[in-house]
């Protein structure tokens, strides 16, 4: 099981049941808990959260580009790192060849999506 603290559990169940399109397997006053892949996401409601400077979800995609502009369409900006190589859409290929985009959920919280070479 994965865990990501918010401080608004309604807008964090819209993001990730909406705008990711995780499947809702749950959700009560204290926590939305979604399916990730075959992995259980708990959203745990906080009164604040204070975000990571590192990413603290990540997914596994085949097609990246395909998923990050459907992520703009939902409104969704890709985050941009200084000294990385990133194209327009702010997808980072590494020096192995995958291919790497960050952004962050409502709360501020950076998530990340692979595509392995």
């Amino acid at each position: 099981m994965a865990f990501v603290s918010t401080a608004d559990l309604e807008r964090a169940r819209a993001f990730y049941a909406d705008t990711l399109g995780l499947r809702q397997l749950d959700v009560n006053p204290y926590a939305c808990v979604f399916d990730a892949n075959g992995t259980a996401l708990r959203v745990t409601a906080a009164e604040t959260v204070t975000p990571a400077p590192y990413t603290v979800l990540g997914w596994r995609v085949h097609d990246i580009t395909a998923k990050v502009r459907a992520l703009h369409e939902r409104g969704v900006t890709t985050l941009r790192y200084g000294g990385m190589n990133q194209d327009d859409d702010g997808i980072w290929t590494t020096p192995s060849g995958d291919r790497v985009a960050w952004f962050r959920d409502p709360d501020g919280n950076v998530l990340s999506m692979t595509e392995f070479r």
